[in-house]
């Protein structure tokens, strides 16, 4: 019997054509290839171009044992090149030759002219040392040191005796070369000793800070080679090697600083830039051949991951769920230890559009892998129909019809009429004579005699139309199975399914039509379900 699909919602199945109860779109045909494989979802070609499937052709891969791993960050000047130019002397600032933060100042450059007092009174004490100088030369000694501890260069000093005047004004020199990050004072200020003038920074040294994550951790040391560009410079790759690892991991990240250093050669970098870099692990023991996929082929982390094989001779486009191991990432691409073989296509780009697909469809997918859904073969029941005479069969006839009339009432969604039908399948269950089963048929049978009463009971207590559905999938899995195992036949009777029922779990039923009518949902979902199973 040809099967009718829709193209983006494959858990739908009927009989016939019509629209899709999710989408409204036309449901096409399945065909004839339909796997019953939980792990392994069929869809129509039209759904494959629709989702753009990639696959990639699985080919063993060399390499050269280096582990590549891909880390962004930032530029950072290096804490350790910041220094403040200050004043030492006290007074007034009557001139500076620095006007705005940013401006690159080389050591030994004028910086800045101040008025002091206390300079004013200490060049007298010296020119009146100097007058002593034959008498008492440790006086002069005194005075020329008092000026040293101020900065005063030895070439001023020399200066202020050889005109015997003392100046009013002193120029502040730069101790070193570096980049004003920000200017402290104004002219006309009045400074103290020791107080900061300019805040410097040094930028022929940078740091190169990336981020790194708790997982990649173990495969970066100290020494490793990072080379990386910047999206200003992109003509540029720049190289480095690993000077440092945060041992703190940053707890809103979740991830610890790895730091590069280099020289800051013509000043192209620039603190703040952007960057990626690609980090070499030249110490990592894998080498020769072995099994590579891309990263986009793989879902989840962890060594446990999932991808999905296309399978080859299929009538229809069919991917297989497939758990693997996987080792160390190479560049843009994963080692695999277990799982695959060369020469199989696995799914480079879709691989979510199809596990959604699987999800919807109560298939093995990503976020449900321990789905276990035995084939036809695997759910076969001991046959007992030896072990029954004439007069059970009679009853499962008469248990049938209360059932069908239960049934009825759930695709009606009447709640109130069908603790009513509960009632009388019970009394129907209750009638069957326990001398028409003998043998290992009769203790089957006890067996699911307390199941279908236990279900058929919650029922008949329950007015929520919800549970009552829930139990009856319930009790309509306990009278499958009976019949199936007594080999009951019948003129008309199917085992109908629902895939989406119970929240994609699937749930069974019986009906005398060929028809769906889908007694979990109603008018909701009247004609969602297929035929899985005829008594004949």
């Amino acid at each position: 019997e040809e099967i009718w699909t829709c193209s983006m919602h494959p858990q739908i199945r009927q009989n016939e054509p019509g629209l899709c109860p999710i989408c409204e779109m036309d449901l096409i045909p399945l065909g004839t290839n339909s796997s019953n494989d939980p792990l392994v979802l069929q869809m129509t070609s039209e759904a494959v171009k629709l989702a753009d499937i990639q696959t990639y052709l699985i080919e063993g891969e060399s390499h050269n044992g280096s582990m590549i791993l891909n880390l962004t960050g930032k530029i950072h000047a290096d804490e350790r090149q910041y220094f403040n130019e200050v004043s030492h002397l006290p007074g007034r600032i009557e001139k500076l030759y620095i006007s705005y933060t940013g401006e690159y100042v080389s050591k030994g450059a004028k910086i800045a002219e101040i008025y002091s007092p206390e300079l004013i009174s200490a060049q007298k004490e010296l020119l009146e040392a100097k007058k002593l100088e034959k008498k008492n030369p440790e006086i002069l000694k005194a005075a020329i040191n008092k000026l040293k501890y101020w900065k005063i260069t030895e070439d001023q000093i020399q200066e202020i005796i050889a005109s015997g005047t003392s100046k009013e004004q002193f120029t502040i020199y730069a101790s070193r070369s570096g980049t004003v990050s920000n200017r402290s004072i104004s002219v006309g200020d009045y400074v103290r000793q020791g107080e900061v003038l300019f805040e410097m920074i040094d930028l022929s040294k940078l740091w190169v800070l990336f981020d790194a994550y708790e997982n990649e951790l173990s495969s970066i040391n100290i020494g490793d080679k990072i080379d990386f560009s910047t999206t200003s410079l992109p003509d540029r790759k720049f190289k480095s090697i690993v000077a440092f690892i945060d041992p703190m991991i940053n707890p809103i990240t979740r991830t610890a600083s790895v730091r590069a250093e280099m020289r800051n050669y013509k000043s192209l970098l620039k603190p703040e830039m952007l960057v990626r870099g690609v980090l070499t692990n030249n110490k990592h023991s894998s080498t020769g051949s072995n099994i590579m996929i891309p990263k986009t082929a793989v879902m989840w982390t962890g060594k446990r991951s999932v991808v999905y094989v296309k399978l080859e001779d299929t009538d229809i486009p069919s991917f297989e769920f497939r758990e693997v191991e996987l080792g160390d990432r190479i560049g843009d691409k994963y080692i695999v230890h277990d799982g695959l073989h060369e020469g199989e296509e696995i799914v480079s780009y879709g691989a979510f559009t199809i596990d959604a697909a699987a999800q919807l469809n109560n298939q093995s997918s990503m976020m449900n892998r321990k789905v276990s859904v035995k084939k036809d073969q695997d759910l076969a029941l001991a046959n007992y129909s030896a072990d029954a005479n004439k007069d059970f069969y009679l009853s499962m006839n008469e248990l049938l019809e209360s059932y069908i009339s239960l049934k009825d009432d759930l695709v009606n969604s009447d709640s109130e009429n069908g603790p009513q039908k509960a009632e009388l399948f019970l009394e129907k269950l209750n009638s069957v004579d326990m001398n028409s089963v003998s043998g290992e048929g009769h203790i089957f049978w006890m067996e699911k005699l307390e199941n279908l009463r236990t279900h058929g009971s919650r029922i008949s207590d329950s007015k929520d139309l919800e549970k009552q559905r829930k139990e009856f999938g319930f009790l309509s899995s306990e009278l499958i199975q009976t019949l199936s195992s007594f080999q009951f036949k019948s003129d008309a009777l199917y085992v109908q399914h629902c895939p989406m029922a119970f929240d994609n779990t699937g749930a069974d039923w019986l009906s005398t039509e060929d028809k769906i009518r889908n007694p979990y949902f109603g008018d909701k979902m009247m004609k969602c379900g297929l035929i899985k199973k005829t008594f004949e």
